[in-house]
C-alpha cells in the first residue's frame, strides 16, 4: 500500500507540474503581446472560432458582458483584434484576429505543438487510451470545481478584479486556457481546454 501511494502521489504532482509548467508557457506568451492572461485567453478562443460574436466570447471566456467588451476594445487598440460582420448576417458584430496577432500565436504555440506530437510517439495506443482517460477526468474535475469557486464568497480583505482586466483575485492567477487549431496542445489542462503545445 505504502508503494501505491507514493506512486499515486508522484502522479498527483507531476500533474501539478505540468498545470504549472502550462501556466509558465501562457504567461510568457502573455507578456509577449503585451496583454493579461484573460486577454490571451480571448485571443485563443477567437483563434480557435474563426470570428466570434461577443456574447458567445463572454460565454466562452467566463466573463460579464461588459468585461468581455472591455477586454475587446483593449486588443482591439493593440492591434490584435479586427472589428467585423458576419458573412452570414451582416447585421451581427464579430471580432478576428488580426494577421500580425495570428502569425504571433503560430510562432509561439506552433512549435510547443509539434513537441508535444512527438513526444505523444513514445506511448502505445493502450497507454495513450490511460493518458486520454485521466486527462478527461482531470478536465471534468477542474470544470467542476471552477464552479464551485465562482459560488464561493470573497473573504474580507479580497477585492475581486471583475472588470477582465487581470486574471483573477487582485489581478493575479490563472486565467487564460485554449488556442486552437494548430494550436492546441496534444494534452493539456482542460482548462477549458488547453491550447497551445505540450504533452
Amino acid at each position: 500500500m505504502p508503494a501505491t501511494n507514493s506512486v499515486r502521489d508522484q502522479a498527483a504532482q507531476a500533474a501539478a507540474d505540468f498545470g504549472a509548467a502550462a501556466d509558465a508557457v501562457d504567461t510568457a506568451a502573455a507578456a509577449l503581446f503585451g496583454i493579461n492572461r484573460t486577454d490571451l485567453r480571448i485571443l485563443g478562443l477567437v483563434f480557435e472560432a474563426g470570428t466570434m460574436a461577443a456574447g458567445p466570447l463572454a460565454a466562452a471566456a467566463a466573463l460579464s458582458p461588459a468585461a468581455t467588451s472591455t477586454a475587446i476594445q483593449r486588443l482591439v487598440a493593440a492591434g490584435h483584434l479586427s472589428r467585423g460582420v458576419d458573412e452570414h448576417d451582416r447585421r451581427r458584430a464579430v471580432v478576428a484576429l488580426t494577421p500580425s496577432a495570428t502569425t504571433l500565436l503560430n510562432q509561439v504555440y506552433g512549435p510547443l505543438a509539434r513537441a508535444g506530437m512527438r513526444e505523444l510517439t513514445r506511448y502505445s495506443a493502450d497507454e495513450l487510451a490511460v493518458i486520454v482517460d485521466f486527462l478527461r477526468r482531470g478536465i471534468r474535475l477542474q470544470l467542476a470545481q471552477a464552479d464551485r469557486i465562482r459560488g464561493l464568497t470573497p473573504s474580507l480583505g479580497l477585492t475581486h478584479d471583475g472588470g477582465g482586466t487581470g486574471d483573477s483575485v487582485s489581478g493575479r492567477g490563472r486565467g487564460t486556457r485554449g488556442q486552437g487549431r494548430e494550436l492546441r496542445r496534444p494534452a493539456g489542462r482542460g482548462g477549458p481546454g488547453r491550447a497551445g503545445g505540450g504533452v
